[in-house]
């Protein structure tokens, strides 16, 4: 069966901290009716909900299980869950649509990273024999990959600063933006470096949140927006976990990513991009020319909520297509260590069928 798919509503909920009062899953309550508000659609016109969120790092066996009280648990839901950003949530979503077993589908993710030292936790991600005993974080790692970049030629630190400084200035007309305000570039060079070459503002700031995006089928789609987002492609691949066993300076999974969902003529991106020369690595593998858009929301520099970072680069293109701004647009999403897994989501206003 053949059927297109569009994302036709999305909101989000983007935070430096909160004190868990409400809770992430009573986060989600007025996220989703703010869903439902979009799109006209009730709890019982979804087929299907898929969730990213991590017991491990919420601190408490099946999370994922208490957020269905957000949906409403009578009548019984279909209801799945990935260990991971809610990006890949979407993923077997809209490949649950693609087969005709559900026309629509709700996505959403929801976590808390300032519970922790998140940088440091997130070491148990790396190779359990050779890495994680050592206890890099992952600051430290993406200086790393900064440094072995600035070795080499493919960037400066001035590159950087302007990457910084554009999303900054960009992040001034988001709302959920955590961090915002541009100055100069030269002001961002003065500043102290945080981890030898990266400065504050080259690094995401640990971000608390709660994300959902509704999908829908054909002309259940049409019938939810007057201009749906249609994903044209989505494709998702893996680098090697082990450091060593990359060029840390490129992303071969982006790349591939990027040829398997197609990104000729996209007109804006959303990069998921934690660090500021990710997104200039991106750029290259993703194969986005000087003319494309990159992160008008400010991007994950500017907010980087846990297990919706990379959903919301998906409901950011697609709202620039709902409001005219752009015919074309691609959300990326990763996760792993420096750019291992990458998920590219191209969509347009024009539907294939």
């Amino acid at each position: 069966m053949t059927r297109d798919v569009a994302v036709v509503g999305f909101a989000q909920r983007q935070m430096k901290e909160f004190d868990g009062s409400p809770t992430c899953v009573e986060l989600l309550v007025p996220i989703f009716q703010e869903c439902y508000d979009q799109t006209g659609f009730t709890r019982h016109d979804i087929g299907f909900w898929c969730s990213g969120s991590s017991d491990y790092l919420a601190g408490r066996s099946f999370s994922f299980v208490s957020a269905v009280d957000a949906i409403g648990a009578l009548p019984p839901v279909n209801e799945s869950h990935v260990e991971m950003d809610a990006a890949w949530a979407l993923y077997e979503a809209w490949l649950k649509i693609r087969t005709g077993e559900i026309d629509t589908a709700i996505v959403y993710g929801f976590g808390k990273a300032s519970a922790s030292t998140l940088r440091r936790t997130l070491a148990l991600q790396l190779d359990p024999y050779t890495m994680t005993p050592l206890w890099p974080d992952t600051v430290s790692i993406a200086a790393l990959q900064a440094r072995l970049g600035l070795d080499a030629g493919l960037w400066d630190e001035k590159a950087l600063a302007e990457v910084a400084q554009r999303s900054l200035s960009d992040a001034e007309s988001n709302e959920h933006a955590v961090r915002r305000g541009g100055s100069s570039v030269e002001q961002l060079l003065d500043r102290a470096l945080y981890a030898d070459p990266l400065r504050k503002h080259d690094i995401a700031p640990v971000s608390d949140g709660a994300a959902a995006i509704v999908l829908a089928a054909d002309d259940r789609a049409r019938a939810a927006s007057d201009r749906p987002a249609w994903i044209t492609g989505i494709a998702h691949h893996i680098d090697p976990l082990h450091l060593g066993a990359r060029d840390l300076t490129t992303s071969a999974s982006a790349r591939r990513s990027a040829r398997a969902a197609g990104t000729t003529g996209v007109q804006v991106a959303e990069l998921h991009a934690p660090f500021s020369h990710q997104e200039l690595i991106l750029r290259t593998a993703l194969e986005l020319g000087p003319d494309v858009v990159i992160n008008p929301s400010g991007g994950a520099l500017t907010s980087n909520p846990l297990f919706t970072a990379g959903l919301n680069r998906i409901g950011e293109a697609a709202r620039r297509i709902w409001d005219g701004s752009a015919d074309s647009a691609l959300g990326h999403a990763t996760s792993g260590p420096v750019l291992q897994q990458n998920l590219v989501c191209t969509m347009s206003s024009e539907s294939n069928l």
